[in-house]
């Protein structure tokens, strides 16, 4: 059953994206304004950098295939069933609908590592663009080893790409939504078009045979060791929780809210299959015929493109960059502007939304983002996706309903015991994570469940005394 959202004054102005207040009825939107944003902000940037990634770290295609089929499923529902029911009924931002449930101060703090963590990711997708941009300069190309900008040029493309990216985010969500449905359709093309013709660059007439080319390049590209640090489950588990911070960890919910139903949560398909399926194996065939044709393991989007589909992949990596930057610098501008607000309640989205732009492409002129996204969307998620348990367990445990969850005053300005249900299992994660190594997707799930938990128990606790 859908929610009626209360509706603002009528003088508001047509640009208002009801960053503090219900999405009204008159703002709702059909499935097919999904379908797009999402098909393009997954079939985007990060493709070109993860598909590789699965090489370099040895994962067999058979691990490749079966992996990613079921993982993908299992975002797709966390999506359509975790995240957008509460949406379309609660039709709040992730981050005004916190605020109800912790309290305006330490929101304030999940609101900075929100934003900042999306700026990062952002900032990477600005670097993928930026390899492509280049290639007409003749821009020394950064490397895996490289952690810092290798070139004045790199510097100043990377600032041209991303004030770009910047404008078109900050104008709001329907001219994010507007690129992305413009855009992705070509786009895809391009990346199916890329794959073919890198599985034809690689002139496998089997099954054997492509998985002994496939061999040959992990050999290659691990230096002779040949070595699988992924198997089935790892590319399972990954492909799961890669976006973990936007459906259970509900992020989303500033997506949603705009959505009539719940079923436009299906409109993610898109992206997971389109994107995180058939676009990160067209890029990992890339990788593998760029080894084979030009011995060289370096996987830097641009090159990469143009090697398969000249132009077209140039410009595809480009416009692929900005369909990922461009909504996740939309979520990050939300987070600041929520943030900002605390103290400044008139702030606008615009420029908040144009700061995290900045940020983001700060962050763009550092290669060492893109070359870690296997290990930093696992570490984000797990920041970030355990308050997405608050939310799910105050909601369904709670037995919220849109007209009293719209209404509801937070209990306090800081609300310790979702603090401490935070923290207790974040703060050991993130130390196993950054000090001791350990794979940082494997923890999503078990924080975001203890984090839900938690919360739950010390509420009643709290009530209790």
């Amino acid at each position: 059953m859908e929610a009626t959202a209360i509706a603002p004054p009528k003088n508001r102005p047509a640009s208002d994206e009801y960053e503090r207040e219900p999405v009204p009825q008159r703002a709702l939107k059909g499935p097919g304004k999904f379908w797009g944003m999402y098909a393009g902000e997954h079939a985007a940037g990060t493709e070109f950098m993860i598909g590789p990634l699965f090489l370099l770290a040895g994962v067999s295609l058979q691990n490749i295939f079966f992996g990613l089929l079921f993982g993908n499923l299992m975002a797709v529902l966390s999506w359509r069933y975790v995240c957008a029911p509460i949406a379309i009924k609660a039709r709040f931002t992730l981050y005004q609908h916190l605020e109800k449930i912790a309290g305006k101060w330490l929101v304030l703090v999940y609101n900075l590592a929100n934003g900042l963590l999306f700026c990062f990711l952002a900032g990477a997708m600005i670097t993928v663009s930026a390899t492509a941009v280049g290639i007409p300069f003749d821009m020394p190309m950064p490397t895996t080893s490289d952690l810092f900008p290798n070139s004045a040029l790199f510097v100043i493309i990377v600032i041209a790409v991303g004030l770009v990216i910047a404008l078109v985010a900050s104008l709001g969500y329907d001219t994010v939504a507007k690129f992305a449905n413009i855009a992705s359709p070509w786009m895809v093309l391009v990346f199916l078009a890329c794959g073919i013709v890198a599985f034809k660059q690689l002139g496998a007439g089997s099954w054997e045979e492509l998985n002994s080319i496939w061999s040959e390049s992990i050999l290659f590209a691990q230096e002779g060791e040949n070595q699988s640090t992924m198997g089935f489950w790892s590319v399972f588990i990954f492909a799961w929780f890669c976006n973990a911070a936007m459906h259970v960890g509900m992020a989303d919910l500033s997506v949603f809210r705009f959505a009539r139903k719940a079923s436009s949560g299906w409109a993610t398909t898109a992206g997971m299959y389109v994107g995180h399926y058939m676009a990160w194996v067209a890029a990992a065939f890339m990788l593998a015929a760029q080894i084979k044709l030009n011995q060289d393991a370096n996987p830097v989007p641009g090159p990469m493109a143009s090697n398969v589909a000249g132009l077209a992949g140039i410009v595809c990596v480009i416009v692929a960059g900005w369909t990922t930057a461009n909504p996740t610098i939309y979520r990050a501008g939300l987070a600041f502007q929520a943030m900002v607000q605390t103290v400044f309640p008139n702030v606008s989205r615009f420029w908040t939304t144009f700061a995290a732009g900045l940020i983001a492409t700060a962050a763009g002129a550092f290669p060492a983002f893109a070359w870690q996204l296997l290990g930093f969307v696992g570490l984000y998620g797990t920041i970030l996706a355990p308050m997405g348990g608050v939310i799910f367990f105050d909601w369904y445990f709670r037995k919220r309903d849109a007209t009293t969850f719209q209404s509801l005053v937070p209990e306090s300005s800081f609300n310790l015991a979702v603090l401490l249900a935070w923290l207790i299992p974040v703060a050991p994660s993130f130390y196993l994570i950054v000090y001791r190594g350990y794979t940082a997707v494997n923890f999503v799930l078990p924080c975001w469940l203890i984090t839900g938990l938690l919360y739950q128990a010390f509420s009643k606790q709290t009530k209790t005394a």
